[in-house]
């Protein structure tokens, strides 16, 4: 693993803002880090403030939307929430339609199936709104390029409303309004909203519209933090501000079915890591084993024993989603080998058998084992669909778009992206993939890196210390959880191998130590998760350098700062 540390700030930067702040070097070291440079910006980020949120209507067409929502509640028409079936797609069809059913009762909630619909905005959909009289559709976290089917939808006097937060294409969509702030003409302050913070704006503007007060909105912000968490959008601007009172609300007033979920992790308090690891896999779930449907179901319960029923439902959608999971992601790997592909410079792997709902986390458990881009594909109707991820540096949606002759529809970020194409394409776009990916991938981005924000004094990481660095949460993309460096530490002898044995050895997986430090011999506790192989070699160095973050560990109703261990290197 690649240890890349970050370039000091100033010197004199770091000691004038610490002198600002009162808090330790190190903490300014980070606030530097993130662009925060002086006492106002630091009281910004360590207190975010819900004034701070953009006016909505500087979104493009954000006024031609409200005005046409309004139009339908005069008309009594009947609106459709249409949105994708993955986290940001249900919390925010959940969002926008419990806050337009407090205005009108005449709204209807669509979420496309995975396996006969496919991503994004269907014809389907457009058809069930045809049948149902529906001449409103508000589409979420999709749409940008729905050209064509935006068009069939006007030919059968439909009416969209796009709220997506993707690239757009060359042609955006002949919609009575578009919201995307990746448009080129829009000038929206922050383009990185996930697509239910797309929703939550076009909430915001009608709120603001009717002259109605903020706090109508709040009780809304635990769907936002957790469409922001799962969909890995940057955590800055207004996603951090949104993430963090959404948070409050997980953490007090959480909706019936969220509460719902909370009562099962058996945790008094949540964090953002909580939200991704915890309750996005539950509500993705859904949308991957069965219907999305469900998941907006959960999220719009207001009967708290109807939301542990649903949430019931879907804890065994996502057990069964484990082993699915498990299952495929050998197969893939088994697949990889006997193909002699282990080094070619992408993972393009298929089976039409593959549950199409687990193929994205097969791609991101193969990038665990073969760090590079991954494609995995399955059999969908007559074509064949794909989830893509990326490793650290590597746009592969421009790999994708190089590619875009083999491909049928795409869409997506620079890490993850999903394609269609039809069989006979297959190995042309994998030979042309893996050639874009040869041609364009740096060598050094093959190679996992760990990027180190700054070295430390162990003596230094105190309580008080631990208590400030825990306000730089949530953590996220542009936020990250602060690495650290230590060098020359020792074990003190009473280093082990813990939890689960390896299949491999039959030993332990896991890496404890008491870390011996500094002249006056301090020990520092620390685990390393999947670190256990390296015991031997640490008691037998010398000393070792570590890279870490740091957490808090309660045990037994006693509380101690723990280095939880991302790699060492052996002296």
């Amino acid at each position: 693993m690649r240890w890349i540390q970050k370039k000091t700030p100033n010197q004199q930067a770091i000691n004038s803002l610490a002198t600002q702040l009162g808090i330790d070097p190190v903490l300014t070291t980070l606030l530097l880090h993130r662009g925060i440079d002086t006492f106002e910006k630091a009281k910004d980020f360590f207190r975010p403030n819900l004034n701070q949120l953009h006016n909505p209507f500087l979104m493009k067409d954000m006024q031609l939307a409200v005005d046409r929502i309004l139009q339908a509640v005069a008309n009594q028409e009947t609106i459709m929430v249409f949105g994708d079936y993955d986290v940001d797609g249900t919390t925010a069809v959940a969002l926008l339609s419990s806050y337009l059913l407090t205005l009108h009762p005449n709204v209807v909630t669509y979420i496309p199936d995975r396996y006969k619909e496919g991503y994004g905005i269907s014809y389907a959909g457009i058809d069930f709104a045809e049948d149902n009289d529906i001449e409103l559709i508000i589409a979420l976290d999709c749409g940008i390029k729905a050209v064509d089917k935006v068009e069939y939808a006007r030919q059968k006097n439909i009416d969209f409303i796009i709220c997506d937060h993707h690239r757009p294409g060359d042609t955006i969509p002949n919609a009575v309004a578009v919201l995307d702030p990746k448009q080129k003409d829009c000038f929206y302050p922050f383009d990185e909203l996930s697509g239910c913070g797309v929703g939550f704006k076009l909430a915001q503007a009608i709120s603001n519209t009717l002259e109605n007060p903020f706090e109508e909105l709040i009780p809304y912000l635990d769907l936002l933090a957790i469409s922001i968490a799962a969909d890995i959008v940057p955590m800055n601007g207004e996603n951090r501000i949104l993430a963090y009172h959404g948070l409050k609300i997980i953490n007090t007033h959480p909706r019936p079915g969220i509460k719902a979920i909370i009562d099962t992790l058996n945790k008094s308090t949540l964090t953002i890591t909580d939200v991704v690891f915890t309750i996005a896999p539950r509500i993705n779930a859904a949308g991957r084993m069965k219907q999305g449907i469900h998941a907006v179901e959960l999220l719009t319960a207001t009967d708290i024993e109807l939301a542990k029923e649903y949430a019931q439902n879907i804890d065994t959608y996502n057990s069964d989603r484990k082993e699915l999971d498990k299952k495929i992601t050998h197969e893939a790997l088994q697949q990889i080998r006997e193909n002699n592909e282990e080094q070619n410079s992408a993972n393009v792997v298929y089976c039409e058998t593959w549950h199409k709902g687990v193929i994205g986390i097969v791609a991101s458990r193969l990038i665990e084992t073969y760090y590079k881009p991954t494609l995995v594909f399955t059999k969908s109707g007559t074509k064949l669909a794909a989830s893509a991820r990326s490793v650290i540096g590597f746009d592969i949606y421009n790999a994708l778009e190089a590619c875009s002759e083999h491909i049928e529809q795409f869409g997506g970020h620079k890490y993850a992206a999903g394609l269609t194409l039809v069989p006979e394409k297959y190995q042309d776009f994998k030979n042309a993939f893996e050639n874009v990916v040869k041609n364009t991938l740096p060598k050094q981005l093959t190679t996992p890196e760990i990027r180190i924000d700054t070295e430390v004094d162990l003596t230094n990481l105190t309580p008080k210390f631990y208590r400030i660095l825990s306000q730089f949460a949530p953590f996220g993309p542009t936020n990250m959880k602060p690495v650290f460096k230590a060098t020359a530490l020792r074990d003190n002898g009473y280093g082990k191998r813990i939890g689960k044995t390896t299949n491999d050895t039959d030993l332990p997986e896991h890496l404890r130590l008491q870390i011996v430090y500094g002249a006056d011999q301090k020990t520092y506790n620390a685990i390393g998760f999947g670190m256990g192989e390296k015991l031997e070699a640490i008691q037998n160095s010398e000393s070792f350098d570590a890279v870490f973050t740091l957490e808090e560990n309660n045990w037994n109703g006693y509380s101690s700062l723990q280095l939880l261990l991302k790699d060492l290197h052996i002296n």
